[in-house]
């Protein structure tokens, strides 16, 4: 048997945002874990139109790349924020501060991050974009 793992990201994955009681605004589904990833993360994040959401992270180790998928919205990148438009791609380095914001009809994006440094690799500061 090959060595694969099957799961569909919103159906398999749970919405960690509901727990933490940032639904309907926010749906975030992390799937490094229900995947088995050892060398890299993906997750999914939806935004409602004019949500942000509601911290900043930097990692330590974690470069990560966000693909927008589904509507619009804006990145902000320590204090530079860019327009984000459907199939647009930006590479974030590890110590870059960075938030989503959903644009109009909000915004889905798929989340790629690598090397798989584990949770403690995360820094947030709640607030962040005000």
């Amino acid at each position: 048997m090959a060595g694969y793992t099957l799961k569909n990201l919103k159906d398999d994955v749970e919405d960690s945002a509901t727990k933490f009681g940032l639904s309907p605004a926010l749906e975030t589904h992390f799937a490094r874990e229900p995947l088995g990833l050892q060398n890299s993360g993906v997750s999914y994040l939806r935004l409602a139109p004019g949500e942000r959401v509601p911290f900043g992270h930097t990692h330590k180790e974690q470069e990560e790349v966000y693909v927008v998928v589904g509507g619009a919205g804006r990145v902000k990148l320590d204090d530079e924020i860019l327009e984000l438009r459907q199939w647009d791609a930006v590479r974030i380095p590890p110590e870059t501060m960075r938030n989503l914001e959903g644009g109009p009809d909000g915004i889905e994006v798929l989340l790629f991050g690598a090397p798989n440094a584990g949770f403690g690799d995360a820094e947030m500061t709640q607030g962040w974009w005000t």
